[in-house]
C-alpha cells in the first residue's frame, strides 16, 4: 500500500513563502527552484511550496485544507505557541479555543494557507 509523502502549499511568492514556514517551524529546505521548495519533515515525508503562473493564488479564495502542527505538552504549550507566533506577526484566524479534541489554534500564511496547531491525538 501506499501513502501520500508530499503535501504541497500553493503561494504567490516561493521564497518568500519558504522563509515563512522556514521560520516558522525552524527548519531549512532540502530542495530549492525559483517556483518550488521543499522541506523534509522526516520519515520520507515533506512539505513544499509551490508557485504557480503569476496571480494563480487567490487569497480571498476559501482554503479547504490546513498544515497542522500537533504538540504532545498540553494545552498550555499550545497557547504558548499560539502568543509565539502571535508575537512573530503571523495573522490570526481563530485564537486558541477547545474543540472536541483538545485546545486548537488557527494561524495564515501571507497567502491565505492555514495552519493549524492541535494536541497529539
Amino acid at each position: 500500500m501506499t501513502a501520500p509523502n508530499m503535501f504541497i502549499v500553493y503561494v504567490n511568492d516561493a521564497p518568500a513563502a519558504a522563509r515563512f514556514y522556514g521560520d516558522l517551524f525552524a527548519m531549512e529546505p532540502s530542495f530549492e527552484s525559483p517556483h518550488f521548495i521543499a522541506f523534509d519533515l522526516g520519515g520520507g515525508v515533506q512539505l513544499a511550496v509551490w508557485r504557480l503562473d503569476e496571480g494563480e493564488v487567490d487569497r480571498s479564495a476559501p482554503r479547504t485544507s490546513e498544515v497542522c502542527l500537533c504538540l504532545s505538552e498540553g494545552p498550555e504549550r499550545i497557547d504558548a505557541q499560539f502568543q509565539a507566533w502571535k508575537d512573530k506577526g503571523v495573522e490570526v484566524v481563530r485564537e486558541p479555543y477547545d474543540a472536541v479534541f483538545g485546545r486548537t489554534f488557527v494561524m495564515a500564511d501571507p497567502d491565505g494557507n492555514l495552519i493549524r496547531v492541535a494536541p497529539v491525538d
